[in-house]
């Protein structure tokens, strides 16, 4: 009897200690460690921002004397639907077989975080700065549909840009898209923008630098000396 509750003791002992192994190596896995490089581009984009947008607002578009209004083509409604795509996209592509870095709920959780951390500080700079749009309304500085963009383009590349190369460049390519429509239809300067895109990667990447992975951690596999405590029971 003795025998059996000291090794009933150690059995809980490993099981409590061999149950964290698989979650530790989820999060190494899943996580996305913080490093001061990765500051770069969205500061730069960010700081460009700043330093375009001068009390001459009006000399920053892209366009001619004569007011072209067909900047590169890009007009039209489509980057109101186009923003959408990046989150189709963070889900079609699995369904595709690619494979992503993290499981279907984490991700989601992080799609909620960074997209709401980006579009909060767009409203209160917003807000805050009152800029004038190019086609007179309110609200230019910075640009929301740039962030929610260059937002959704991380997103993807964190997600799926580590097995397909090709990820980043499209995800990248249709943010900067969307961008450029925004200057065509006369919505934003081109300061607006380049702030926005900045502001939307850098707060998705915040969303995966603070995210605990808190959801849908894989259970542990069964206690490999679980049959040789029921067997020692058995022979008590």
């Amino acid at each position: 009897m003795k025998h059996g509750l000291v090794l009933m003791i150690l059995l809980n002992l490993y099981s409590s200690l061999s149950a964290q192994v698989p979650d530790r190596l989820y999060l190494a896995e899943s996580r996305i460690p913080f490093t001061p490089k990765q500051l770069y581009i969205p500061g730069t984009l960010m700081l460009a921002g700043v330093l375009t947008d001068t009390e001459n607002r009006k000399g920053q578009l892209l366009k001619t004397e004569t007011e072209n209004k067909h900047l590169m083509g890009l007009t039209g409604q489509a980057d109101d639907f186009l923003i959408a795509v990046p989150v189709l996209a963070l889900y079609g592509l699995e369904m595709t077989g690619m494979q992503a870095r993290t499981d279907l709920k984490n991700r989601t959780v992080l799609m909620v975080k960074g997209q709401a951390l980006s579009t909060g500080m767009v409203l209160i700079l917003k807000s805050a700065m009152k800029k004038t749009r190019p086609d007179g309304t309110a609200f230019s500085f910075p640009s929301g549909h740039s962030a929610i963009a260059f937002a959704g383009a991380t997103q993807l590349s964190l997600e799926y840009g580590q097995h397909n190369r090709w990820v980043p460049f499209a995800a990248y390519g249709l943010a900067a898209t969307v961008g450029a429509m925004r200057l065509g239809n006369d919505k934003h300067y081109l300061s607006d923008v380049l702030f926005g895109a900045g502001l939307g990667i850098l707060s998705m990447k915040m969303a995966y630098w603070t995210h605990r992975y808190r959801w849908n951690r894989p259970e542990s596999d069964a206690d490999p000396l679980l049959n040789l405590y029921q067997q020692s029971i058995k022979t008590q």
